[in-house]
């Protein structure tokens, strides 16, 4: 999305476009507006890119931006994914053209990538990882983005991210005319400057001078025109990120030269490798410091410690701590009612639970069980079927189903993976004691 930009007398709000209402301009440019606007069928806010008028108008200019809004509104309801921004709907009609698409509240990733805005190394890998996640699931779904930059990188509300325009894909599954001629220059790869023929290798060479300008506040190239733009993008060598910023390890200079090779043979080849070395990266020793610094020092010391997430990386740590509550709470304390809404689940860190049902005790939990999970699996509103109560003081660790849904991928297949350990080990120790009970009757 374009950045903020105040309304004047030619951005007047329309009370309506389509069937939505429109709330007011979320931002302006040179080819486009963005409206906030609700949508009252599905009852939520939507982001609406409406193409100016007097662009749709020029002979030239006007078949390119239907041409890439039809490109993007092709899309609609084939990429469902926790890190791309969902398309709903689109219209071209005469001399109106705008796409319906998901609001994300946050900004874009531009707002870091100059110098004294700067997020931490830590916090930038994570963001990359997420990024390649989703445009890995892209590139399975035979998409290739070809317009990565900050700019098309929105930021959630709780500091996640949505990969957004997908107005110039290359579509490989089928024979859709592609659009040519667009692009940032500034993030195309050595390939698509020279229009030769493209796959993802050219997003992920877009990744990487996006992560390059994440860390260092600064483009690997810059020039007054497009034609000494691409000689330097062609034949030009960057100065690595640490060579700007000493706090950046060789471990990420090392990922970004890998992403950001001019020969395809010394680029990452898969989605997967890049994704697999942002994550080793996130290992290293000064890394953690950073991510230390960010995420609580606290919460990470719990979440190490316990047994729960032993199987977790430390990129998957770090968003766990980012997106759970600690509670601590004393005996006698009632956690859960039989009979409660089954949003929350816990994660005993430190203390020992009852669970009760009508009065009977059936059992007592200890550190690294959880409980309420089954909330996730259950299509009751009403999931939790028992009394949950603190036996002794407790540190529990207190996440959601919704909160789940908004972490990678990686991190909920661990959540769901030692879940379905806790539920194994309570089988074996249920079909114990029936044995037993039926040993001591005979």
């Amino acid at each position: 999305m374009p950045p903020p930009a105040p309304a004047d007398a030619n951005t007047a709000a329309p009370r309506q476009i389509g069937r939505y209402d429109v709330r007011k301009l979320l931002g302006l440019g040179a080819t486009s507006r963005v409206w906030l606007a609700y949508d009252p069928l599905a009852e939520r806010e939507v982001a609406i890119k409406q193409i100016l008028p007097h662009v749709l108008k020029d002979n030239t200019r006007g078949k390119l931006y239907r041409h890439l809004l039809v490109n993007e509104a092709s899309l609609a309801g084939k990429l469902i994914h926790p890190h791309i921004a969902q398309i709903y709907d689109a219209a071209v009609e005469g001399d109106d053209a705008y796409i319906v698409v998901e609001y994300v509240p946050g900004g874009t990733l531009e707002q870091f990538s100059s110098r004294g805005k700067l997020l931490p190394p830590s916090r930038v890998v994570e963001l990359m990882f997420k990024c390649t996640r989703a445009l890995d699931y892209a590139f399975r779904n035979n998409v290739t983005h070809r317009d990565i930059k900050p700019a098309n990188i929105l930021l959630s509300g709780n500091g996640d991210i949505k990969i957004s325009d997908f107005g110039a894909a290359l579509f490989s599954s089928n024979d859709m005319t592609q659009v040519a001629g667009v692009g940032s220059p500034a993030y195309m790869s050595p390939q698509q400057v020279r229009e030769m023929p493209l796959n993802h290798q050219t997003d992920i060479y877009s990744l990487g001078v996006v992560m390059y300008q994440l860390l260092t506040g600064q483009l690997p190239f810059t020039a007054s025109n497009n034609y000494s733009m691409v000689y330097q993008i062609t034949h030009v060598e960057p100065p690595p990120p640490s060579a700007y910023r000493p706090d950046i390890p060789s471990s990420l200079d090392a990922i970004v030269a890998r992403a950001m090779n001019k020969q395809l043979e010394g680029r990452y080849a898969t989605w997967s490798e890049f994704s697999h070395d942002l994550a080793h990266a996130f290992r290293n020793r000064a890394l953690n410091q950073n991510a230390e610094e960010e995420s609580g020092p606290e919460r990470l010391r719990i979440l190490r410690g316990m047994g729960f997430f032993a199987d977790f990386g430390e990129a998957e740590l770090s968003e766990v701590s980012r997106t759970c509550d600690i509670e601590r709470v004393g005996s006698g304390t009632a956690i859960l009612r039989d009979g409660d809404n089954g949003q929350d689940f816990y994660i005993i860190a430190e203390g020992e639970v009852l669970v009760t049902k009508r009065g009977c005790v059936l059992g007592a939990l200890m550190p690294d069980d959880s409980f309420g999970e089954m909330a996730l699996f259950s299509r009751d509103e009403e999931a939790h079927r028992a009394d949950i109560t603190a036996r002794t003081e407790c540190t529990l660790i207190k996440l959601n189903e919704e909160a789940l849904q908004h972490v990678s991928v990686s991190c909920r297949m661990q959540f769901y993976f030692a879940f379905l350990h806790t539920m194994s080990e309570r089988l074996n120790q249920a079909n114990h004691r029936i044995a037993t009970l039926m040993g001591s009757n005979r």
